[in-house]
């Protein structure tokens, strides 16, 4: 789930805005616990978002927000970086040819702090990401700390089928064995996680 659009606080509640009733970190709760999935990515890349972590976090989730207090109310420029990453082979760094939700957020928060570094403003924004259900966003998620270890396993969309050197690859027995590549890398990826151990395997 990632929202794009305008987000405001009354001092009291946050709330995503849309025409008519706007929604709160509440209502999506609501929504979220219907959803029966393996693992839930929730991004929020509205102003005044922050305080969706705490409302939304829990067990197999992922939540990324573009502020990290509802205090932060202007326009961000997260969400635009945070689509970028997908097609950038900065945003890959572990040159895996795919980009991992973790790996997103990282380029993005870069980017945005390149931005106002670039322009000479004070900061508005600073994102967050939790995944390891406690409540508490970090500016700083990575594999070696716990929060960023899920996010570095998940990704967004259907990893594309080409060669180490991105040729597309025709063959269908060549495709069901990179394809077989790809959830053994995904299940090492998860043990890592359990067993805390910081490694990343490529």
């Amino acid at each position: 789930v990632v929202l794009f659009g305008h987000g405001t606080s009354d001092g009291r509640e946050v709330r995503f805005n849309l025409p008519g009733p706007d929604i709160g970190p509440a209502d999506f709760g609501v929504m979220l616990d219907r959803l029966a999935v393996e693992r839930l990515v929730f991004v929020n890349t509205t102003s005044a978002s922050g305080d969706f972590v705490k409302a939304l976090s829990g067990p197999k989730r992922t939540i990324l927000t573009a502020t990290r207090t509802a205090a932060e109310r202007f326009d961000t420029r997260f969400g635009g970086h945070f689509v970028e990453a997908f097609a950038s082979e900065a945003a890959d760094t572990n040159k895996d040819r795919r980009v991992s939700v973790l790996e997103a957020f990282l380029y993005a928060r870069a980017q945005v702090q390149r931005s106002f570094e670039q322009e000479g403003f004070l900061q508005t924004e600073h994102a967050l990401l939790d995944d390891d259900g406690d409540g508490e966003g970090v500016q700083e998620p990575g594999v070696t700390v716990p929060d960023g270890r899920a996010a570095a396993a998940v990704y967004l969309g259907v990893p594309p089928l080409t060669t180490a050197s991105g040729a597309p690859i025709a063959d269908p027995a060549l495709r069901g064995l990179y394809q077989a590549r790809v959830e053994l890398e995904r299940q090492i990826q998860e043990l890592a996680q359990r067993f805390n151990a910081p490694e990343q395997f490529v």
